[in-house]
């Protein structure tokens, strides 16, 4: 039980890292530093603040004991949006005092009481009796706020019988609907979406008044071929449109996607890169479904099971914190169960939980409540009718349409292929829009390569033999079987085969000896301890890695080597870890065949939950293992059979050490790896050939080559993405940007600023983002420099009211990231890729954009390859490309609305000229000093918001 004052007797504080707000107890509102703030906070209570450890980080704090708000937003508004700060809190609560953005830490009190009111209203509510309990419990276990919400809640320290008590609130997996099983969905028919209905279908969700974007219609008309009936079998009907940013290519696609499916009685799967993306799709289509019951009912967003909240994990962990175990984590528990009954699709990874409810509790809050590590018990689980992944896929299977991502549809497609009508939940789509379909190849790149590796081989052990004495839960194949053949030598007998053969795989410790030079050592007196054969390969393929390349093993990164020519000893270790994988797959085999044949068998004696568990495990053990066996059987194959010179095989081998610590001392990871040299190649088998229609769409699906004809341009596209792997040609569609380039934006190549410099290249994003005066995004390409640049710029930037915020130093999520940048109209946000490629930020929260370097390629063995052999003679050209369309998705951040303006700054005086082409026509690029980039970025941005 907490002893600390309450919440209207503390000091409130907003910590930068230059100045620091504080109200102190008696109501004096100071501006302090942050040495002056972090000594009077020794003798006070503690402080009101917003996103505790952000705050002691910038006070230089290692803990900062305080009335969290955010703690208290995530009791009170479950799964309900804001972007964790001060402002983003007023925001999301409609303070009008939040409309001029001048906040300080007189703010704070007033947002406490707000939502202090709202807890007492939720007495009043139906849920109110659960609620109130749940306050209780956590208030027992020591939360700050517990006392503040019981108070607030007519909530006192005993419960009345006959009311819920606080350890059965903590059970919200028995509040939860269930789902039912329903009969399966017909196959869907086969009537066409004309151009005209597109078009009105588009003009019914724009509405009156809607602005006109030019193209939008046209683009929709396009689109609508995707949705004719395919002439043959293996032969869809593929669009490739190209939309410039401003086109409004979403609606544009989804007003034929939406009409198709309500006609056909089909599913329309909509595919995006990240999950940030998903999202911003899935809140597009408010348009189309405005009433959110009907948008729940017909649009379904589908991600991994392993970005979902296990229900059998949150009963684990609560059971755990009440036995005093864990009773620390009853204060995170309960704001999760919280979620939980709020939560529209129970997504703890970029869902509506928010992406800084693991920063504020540890990651194990979130991610260690998933099911990471593919441990679900399927129909066997107790809450399997409530589980938020099985409502997803019901769902699903009766929507209009699905919003998922590359990963996701390749994995589907992927399994298919590989076990047919068998392999998965979900019967595969007859209609795809791939958005952001330049990075299809990535995409299929990774769904359709291989990894013989220590972590990958110690988690299918960990799957078969379950934790092996760690204080984890795996329970491992027997216990997942358990009566299903207790009592049955038939299944009794392979599996415990299986089970003794997997110990062949990496053994609790295997990082630790990874390293070893000499035999395991032993007792003299004792009989030769058998090498387990998967860690005596790992060590060769170390040891061939540091052969061939500089050989530092240490510090982080990772270093690779071609496998070919493949070193002696390997190829012996391969030999004998392939006959002990073998000595795995064969009786797993017999022991699936056995089981699917109980299904016919049993037929009338089996009961509904049995045939679902037998069904279940069938499906996991071809997932979980048998699929990853075969690969990694085939892989040891190749060892055997060296390639003929001369000739271009299908994949490409390599090995990989890893420089990255894995926890026990630093210890290393290394790997066989196996890549498609042409990933398109798959993807085209199992995703487009089975299809009837597919759009890939993006703004960037052509590399604009200075020189390079329209024909030429588009028929690069088309082998990016796999279209020449198909019968018949793709209709091929361009819509230009609505933007006038020319007029909205300034493009400047900064030629005095060492790129090797860390101090120079710091200067260089400070002074910029003074000049700018904030709205600043600054790419890079490499974590390294974005630290090294975020250490010297954080204070100066603060001290002059600009906050910045960092993807790999805030330990946010990026959609919570970008939500900050958004919310923040005035700050800064530092970023890699993921902040490249899709973040849409309108107006003025964005209007510069700092590169730090020309993004080629990296030139490890994969793009050696690839661009040695599918760069048609010009491996330069292939470098160029990349790099060309990279800098056109940097690019395509800067505008998004017809009103704004930016400038966009590349601080690498090495750029060659011919990449300049990657910019859109009217933007002239011209190559600067920095003090002229600061000063005409200062002169250009000051003008944002006058007319021209």
């Amino acid at each position: 039980m907490s002893d600390l004052p309450p919440p209207d007797a503390v000091p409130a504080l907003i910590a930068g890292h230059g100045r620091v707000s504080l109200l102190t107890p008696d109501g004096e509102l100071l501006d302090l530093a942050r040495a002056e703030a972090a000594a009077l906070l020794h003798d006070m209570p503690p402080p009101l603040v917003v996103h505790g450890p952000s705050n002691a980080r910038r006070l230089g704090l290692r803990a900062l004991p305080c009335f969290d708000l955010l703690e208290l937003f995530a009791f009170v508004h479950p799964a309900m949006p804001a972007a964790p700060t001060p402002l983003g809190l007023a925001l999301a609560l409609g303070f009008e005092r939040a409309a001029d953005r001048t906040i300080d830490a007189s703010l704070l009190p007033a947002l406490a009481d707000r939502m202090l009111d709202r807890a007492a209203s939720l007495a009043h509510t139906p849920a109110g009796a659960e609620i109130g309990a749940l306050a209780a419990r956590m208030h027992q276990a020591g939360w700050i706020w517990g006392g503040a919400v019981c108070d607030a809640m007519g909530v006192g320290a005993t419960i009345p019988p006959e009311r819920m008590q606080p350890a059965e609130a903590m059970r919200i997996w028995r509040r939860l609907p269930k789902w039912e099983e329903v009969a399966p969905r017909p196959a869907p028919g086969q009537h066409p979406v004309s151009p005209q209905d597109a078009r009105a279908r588009l003009g019914i969700m724009l509405g009156d008044g809607a602005e006109q974007r030019v193209g939008q219609a046209d683009y929709a008309d396009a689109a609508s071929s995707a949705f004719l009936p395919r002439p043959q079998r293996g032969d869809p009907r593929l669009v490739l449109a190209e939309a410039g940013t401003g086109t409004g290519k979403t609606l544009g696609y989804v007003a034929p996607a939406s009409l198709w499916a309500e006609r056909n009685g089909g599913a329309v799967w909509i595919s995006t890169y990240t999950r940030h993306l998903q999202r911003q799709i899935e809140n597009e289509l408010a348009r189309l479904h405005p009433e959110p019951a009907a948008r729940r009912r017909r649009v379904v967003l589908r991600k991994g099971r392993e970005n979902y909240l296990c229900l059998l994990n949150l009963e684990e962990a609560v059971n755990a914190a009440a036995t005093g175990a864990s009773a620390a984590a009853v204060i995170p528990l309960g704001l999760l169960v919280r979620w939980a009954g709020a939560t529209a699709d129970g997504d703890v990874l970029g869902g509506d939980l928010p992406g800084w409810f693991a920063e504020l509790f540890g990651s194990a809050a979130t991610i260690g409540l998933a099911d990471r590590r593919g441990e679900c018990i399927h129909g066997a689980c107790a809450h399997y009718t409530r589980c938020y992944i099985e409502h997803s896929i019901q769902r699903a299977r009766d929507a209009d349409l699905v919003i998922a991502n590359h990963a996701l549809v390749m994995a589907q497609a992927a399994w298919h292929g590989q076990f047919g009508e068998q392999a998965d939940e979900d019967s595969l789509p007859t209609r795809y829009v791939f958005d952001e379909g330049h990075h299809l190849p990535d995409a299929a790149d990774g769904a359709f390569a291989s990894e013989l590796s220590g972590l990958e081989a110690a988690e299918l052990r960990r799957w078969l033999l379950g934790a092996e004495g760690s204080r984890s839960r795996a329970r491992g194949l027997k216990r997942r079987l358990d009566e299903l053949v207790v009592g049955q030598p038939e299944l009794e007998t392979p599996l415990d085969a299986v089970l003794m053969a997997a110990r062949a795989l990496p053994a609790p410790g295997w990082s630790l000896r990874l390293a070893d030079e000499a035999p395991l050592a032993m007792p003299l007196d004792a009989e030769p301890e058998p090498v387990n054969p998967t860690e005596a390969l790992l060590r060769l393929l170390r040891r061939q890695v540091l052969a061939r390349t500089a050989g530092r093993d240490g510090g982080y990164g990772a270093e690779e080597c071609d496998l070919y020519p493949v070193d002696e000893d390997v190829a012996a270790a391969a030999s004998r870890l392939e006959r002990a994988l073998l000595r795995i797959a064969e009786p797993l085999e017999t022991l699936v065949e056995r089981l699917s044949a109980r299904l016919d068998e049993d037929a009338e004696s089996l009961g509904s939950v049995a045939r679902g568990r037998i069904e279940a495990m069938c499906r996991a053990m071809r997932r979980r293992a048998l699929g990853r066996l075969a690969g990694w059987i085939a892989m040891l194959q190749s060892l055997r059979e060296p390639v003929p010179s001369g000739i271009t095989t299908s994949h490409v081998l390599f090995l990989r050490l890893d420089h990255r610590p894995l926890g026990g001392g630093g210890a290393r990871d290394v790997g066989l790896h196996r890549h498609w040299l042409d990933p398109t190649i798959p993807f085209a088998a199992a995703v487009a050939a089975p299809a009837h229609g597919l759009l890939i769409t993006s703004a960037t699906l052509r590399d604009q080559q200075d020189g390079a004809t329209a024909e030429t341009s588009w028929d690069e596209a088309e082998a990016r993405v796999g279209a020449t792997h198909l019968p018949s040609p793709a209709l091929r569609a361009s819509l230009a940007s609505p933007f006038d380039y020319g007029r909205q934006t300034r493009c400047l190549v900064v030629t005095d600023v060492a790129h090797d410099d860390p101090a120079a290249l710091a200067g260089a994003y400070r002074a910029l983002f003074l000049a700018s005066g904030g709205g600043a995004l600054g790419l890079f390409t490499a974590i390294r420099r974005l630290r090294d640049v975020h250490a010297r710029i954080a204070a100066p930037l603060e001290q002059a009211g600009i906050p910045l915020f960092a993807q790999h130093m805030d330990a946010m999520d990026n959609a919570t990231l970008v939500d900050v940048f958004r919310t923040e109209l005035d700050s800064c946000l530092l970023g890699t890729d993921a902040m490249r490629d899709g973040v849409d930020v309108p107006g003025r929260a964005l209007r510069l954009v700092v590169f730090e370097r020309v993004p080629w390629p990296r030139p490890d063995i994969l793009h050696r390859e690839r661009r040695l052999h599918l760069s048609k003679g010009q491996p330069g050209a292939y470098d160029d490309r990349i790099a060309r369309l990279r800098l056109r998705q940097a690019f395509g951040r800067l505008i998004r609305a017809s009103g704004d303006r930016g400038v966009f700054v590349l601080l690498d005086r090495r750029t060659p000229s011919r990449l300049f082409s990657a910019f859109p026509e009217g933007v002239e690029v011209r190559r600067v000093g920095l003090a002229e980039a600061v000063s005409e970025s200062r002169i250009f941005l000051d003008r944002s918001g006058a007319p021209d």
